[in-house]
């Protein structure tokens, strides 16, 4: 294609991730249109394409990739699937965005930056937070040495409760795979040209007892150090009440920067009981402006040919702090990082 060309993306997922991918990818990326809608659930993918007016939908993932018409997939499927598709559409030749995970185990993070590698095709995943304003704000203010030297970080995600999901169909180990991954990516982002060395992790089924025999873990603590001597501390839990929660801290020698309110506007209201402010029930509603400029650098990346802004090496960075939180978890110890990289 030429940079004059429209371009064509599809997404594969149609779920609640998948559905605000494909709002975007159809009415808010200049220059790009969404062609097709894939899913294996049957009608998911054709309700989602009639909402937004997409000409296909399907079942069938293989007749995406097979299209000589699409230039890059977009995809959303459960997490545990998201390595194969990688590899599949590199395999096709379409340019993929990939949700987080990229991967669950490095090995199959390893084939997919290989096979993406070995394509010649752009491979971004989401890491979201590196694109909504404030952050971007933040690691803006570091790169120019406002701050100094980082030497204490702080990351959280609290999502929206109470916790009511079923345990028994969230695979084990998601509060660190699915969810701290974004803050583990976070802390190295803030903190560039560091290397994380070990993890401590603490973590309790506090708000779901009963799951807890089974692995399905919903309140957790790590702490990481780095290499330039900066601690880092990110969180999670699944019952914020308030709403959807994600925020960072930066502290260095010569400053302090945050990011991040919880807050969906910045209205406040002030009346007889009390201070009342909008606050984001959903990340998609929290993040809005963050998801839809990174799907706008994944389009301009396939349009002039550029690196993606947010690689497989850095999903494999993330990845590794998961893995060595589990086996923090695991041990009751510290855990180094080469202990799982050997």
């Amino acid at each position: 294609m030429t940079a004059s060309d429209t371009l064509q993306l599809a997404t594969i997922g149609a779920g609640r991730i998948g559905a605000n991918h494909a709002e975007i990818a159809a009415r808010r990326i200049p220059g790009a249109a969404l062609a097709a809608v894939s899913d294996p659930v049957a009608g998911a993918a054709e309700r989602l394409a009639a909402e937004l007016g997409v000409p296909h939908a399907t079942t069938d993932v293989d007749e995406v990739l097979g299209r000589d018409d699409i230039d890059g997939v977009l995809i959303t499927a459960p997490a545990r699937a998201h390595t194969d598709l990688v590899v599949a559409a590199a395999a096709a030749g379409k340019h993929v965005f990939v949700e987080k995970p990229m991967a669950v185990t490095l090995a199959d993070a390893d084939r997919a930056i290989a096979a993406a590698d070995e394509a010649g095709i752009v491979l971004q995943v989401g890491f979201n937070r590196r694109f909504a304003p404030g952050f971007a704000a933040a690691r803006a203010l570091i790169d120019e040495r406002k701050v100094g030297t980082p030497q204490l970080l702080r990351s959280l995600t609290r999502d929206p409760g109470p916790f009511a999901a079923d345990p028994a169909r969230i695979p084990q180990w998601t509060i660190f795979l699915e969810t701290l991954i974004h803050d583990f990516d976070t802390v190295c982002w803030l903190n560039p040209g560091a290397t994380p060395v070990s993890v401590h992790a603490t973590a309790d089924a506090l708000i779901r007892p009963d799951a807890k025999a089974a692995g399905h873990l919903d309140t957790a603590v790590v702490t990481i150090r780095f290499d330039n001597g900066a601690i880092a501390t990110t969180e999670a839990s699944f019952s914020a009440l308030y709403g959807y929660d994600v925020r960072a801290e930066v502290f260095g020698s010569a400053g302090m920067v945050t990011a991040g309110n919880g807050r969906s506007t910045d209205m406040t209201f002030y009346g007889a009981d009390g201070i009342h402010a909008d606050t984001a029930r959903r990340d998609t509603e929290l993040l809005r402006a963050a998801y839809t400029a990174e799907l706008t650098a994944f389009a301009d990346a396939i349009r002039h040919k550029n690196p993606a802004p947010v690689t497989g090496h850095d999903a494999r960075r993330a990845l590794t702090l998961a893995l060595a939180a589990i086996r923090s978890v695991e041990t009751a110890r510290p855990v180094a990082l080469t202990e799982v990289t050997k």
